[in-house]
């Protein structure tokens, strides 16, 4: 009865998902079209954090219910890169969300299910876990290791994000309240299939591959007119060592009976001093452009003045740099490994084989000169790459998606609307 009477009516979501913000970059940016998408076609209740300074979250999302509680200033404003990897303050969120979820059943409130959007990372228990509640988890992703021929010059700049990777994999197999998040989880998704890899241990019910972002506007096509042999490669990240912006300077010294192909490159960070005193070492620092980080509204003229985007990180989750490439109709080069390997197909792009830093450079300069040589090539890969693009859906349509996930859940599940709380909460 209970069944019937859901699908008569809106379902009634319950979102947990800090850090949302439709301003933001990022999780925060993509998770708020995520929810903004669903509330037009859902009763959504959101469990956020708010952040001084931001857009109050209840004039974002008009549609939806909105509870929130202030984020710890200090971590976000002392400690930003720490506080976006590890999330000290997130056990913090889960006991709030946890009593508001217990003081909203003793009111009598009901919700058909639960989504925990964000975090992102397979770090992070969960308080619908303290729930009867069925519940969707994710997309979720990270947790990639070093490719093993990488691992020598990653872990020359060592850092936090490597520290937290040999964390998590001791979690995953000790931590029970964090493997009793993903077991009760009647859905798992993953940004690509190596996140149901990665849980494979925990013991998950049911797993989805779902790309995080949905698709935008695309730029207007563009017929580019570079000739044979001539290129204008373009990267664009944080400069670490994992995002290969040093690879795909090597891999022009392999091209140098072509030099009409160029690379510009946007993005500072840790790697980006090795990465000209390469480029000055190979004799290739002619050809190439370092812009630096730049001002987010000066992409698209690269995007639209490059022939190739060509961004083999060998460490990534997913990458919102390849919908932005995408959405341009660029043809990519990407690592065959993690969510490039997923995201691109043989339609849209070229995956290259992640062995070693010389054979990864090899492959990608291999790429790099069969593009080089073929414009109707990239002509067709460009084509490809939005057609790829748009499979993955807009916000709307993944919002749709959920739908049809919630309600087979819910048909599925002979379980009542989260009413009374059965197991106190984990993080008290």
């Amino acid at each position: 009865m209970e069944t019937q009477q859901a699908s008569e009516r809106p379902l009634r979501v319950l979102v947990i998902a800090p850090s949302l913000d439709g301003n933001d970059l990022s999780e925060p940016e993509w998770a708020y079209r995520w929810v903004e998408a669903l509330s037009h076609r859902a009763e959504v209740t959101v469990l956020a954090s708010s952040r001084e300074g931001a857009v109050p979250l209840e004039q974002q999302l008009p549609k939806a219910r909105v509870v929130t509680w202030p984020e710890i200033r200090w971590l976000y404003q002392k400690f930003e890169r720490f506080n976006a990897m590890a999330k000290p303050g997130l056990p913090l969120f889960v006991r709030q969300c946890s009593r508001w979820i217990r003081e909203a059943l003793a009111r009598g409130e009901e919700f058909d299910i639960g989504h925990q959007i964000l975090p992102q990372g397979m770090r992070h228990a969960s308080a619908f876990a303290n729930f009867d509640i069925p519940y969707v988890i994710g997309p979720l992703g990270g947790g990639l290791k070093t490719p093993p021929g990488f691992e020598k010059e990653v872990n020359a700049s060592r850092g936090l994000a490597n520290r937290l990777r040999d964390l998590d994999d001791f979690r995953l197999r000790r931590d029970q309240n964090l493997r009793r998040t993903y077991q009760k989880a009647a859905l798992v998704l993953g940004v690509a299939p190596y996140v149901q890899e990665r849980l494979a241990p925990v013991g998950i019910q049911k797993f989805h591959a779902l790309p995080e972002r949905g698709y935008g506007t695309f730029a207007p096509e563009k017929q580019r007119q570079s000739a044979v042999g001539q290129l204008t490669l373009f990267h664009a990240g944080r400069v670490i060592r994992t995002k290969a912006l040093r690879d795909t300077i090597r891999a022009l010294s392999h091209l140098r009976d072509l030099p009409g192909v160029r690379l510009i490159t946007a993005g500072d960070g840790e790697d980006l001093a090795q990465c000209r005193a390469e480029a000055k070492a190979l004799g290739v620092a002619d050809r190439i452009k370092f812009l630096g980080r730049i001002p987010r509204g000066a992409m698209d003229q690269h995007y639209e003045a490059a022939d190739v985007f060509c961004f083999p990180s060998f460490r990534e989750p997913m990458g919102g740099v390849f919908f932005e490439a995408m959405a341009h109709g660029l043809p990519i080069v990407a690592a065959d490994n993690g969510g490039p390997a997923f995201l691109i197909d043989d339609t849209s792009g070229i995956r290259v084989p992640v062995t070693d830093p010389d054979s990864f450079a090899k492959g990608i300069a291999d790429a790099v000169r069969k593009l080089a040589m073929s414009p109707d090539l990239r002509h067709d890969l460009g084509r490809g790459a939005r057609a790829r693009l748009k499979s993955f859906g807009s916000w709307e349509d993944k919002a749709d998606l959920m739908l049809t996930f919630y309600k087979d859940i819910i048909s599925q599940s002979d379980r009542a609307p989260l009413r009374n709380p059965e197991v106190e909460s984990v993080a008290q």
